[in-house]
């Protein structure tokens, strides 16, 4: 019976995180959040509404479940700030110049789970979760070339041709639903989305693939 309680306050805590971030947060979250640029719809606004749909959350949650939720709903926020960052869409590019604010604002996220709920996410538990999407946002702060070079050498390893040789055509990495900053889907994703000279000559000499703008 214990078993049974216990995974069905984590179906509930999984199933409520994911409504309050992508449903219920989305407007400010995946709909808004660096919308063509970063400077002008940075994050001030979301954490405000995320803020307040805790409070909500852990006013209807029983006490046993509250730190369950939470942790359901950083898992939920760090999924979607990675979508924001590598899957957003044509409405998002970034200069690599917008790293320290994106680094800025993922510490600001942070910090909402850290202290929503006296001792309910140990700081340890979330920096842990944090490791991926400070993985990416680190991939963001490099060079187009070196992100090229990243590229080049994971994909080509990935796909089993090893070293790579001027004029051996590049595979497209599949994506693995598992982003990574060693990933070169991942790679790939960050070199889409910027928005400079070189990132767009490689794309486009390498898959044929437009400028973004």
């Amino acid at each position: 019976a214990r078993a049974s309680m216990q995974g069905s306050i984590q179906h509930v805590a999984e199933v409520s995180a994911y409504r309050l971030i992508f449903l219920d947060t989305n407007a400010a979250f995946y709909e808004s959040l660096y919308v063509f640029t970063v400077p002008e719809s940075r994050i001030r606004p979301l954490l405000r509404i995320l803020k307040q749909n805790l409070t909500l959350l852990g006013a209807i949650l029983i006490d046993r479940a509250q730190p369950i939720a939470m942790k359901e709903v950083m898992k939920a926020a760090f999924d979607a700030y990675l979508m924001v960052l590598l899957a957003g869409g044509n409405n998002r590019t970034f200069y690599r110049s917008d790293y320290e604010m994106i680094d800025e604002d993922f510490d600001s996220l942070k910090r909402v789970f850290c202290t929503s709920g006296v001792g309910l996410i140990a700081e340890d538990e979330v920096n842990k979760e944090a490791e991926v999407v400070e993985g990416v946002i680190q991939l963001m702060g490099q060079s187009s070339e070196q992100l090229i070079e990243d590229f080049t050498t994971a994909a080509c390893e990935k796909s089993g041709i090893g070293v790579p040789t001027s004029g051996r055509k590049l595979p497209m990495p599949p994506t693995t639903g598992r982003w990574n900053r060693s990933d070169p889907n991942t790679i790939l994703r960050v070199l889409c989305h910027r928005n400079d000279r070189i990132a767009n000559l490689f794309l486009k000499r390498t898959f044929q693939l437009p400028r973004r703008r």
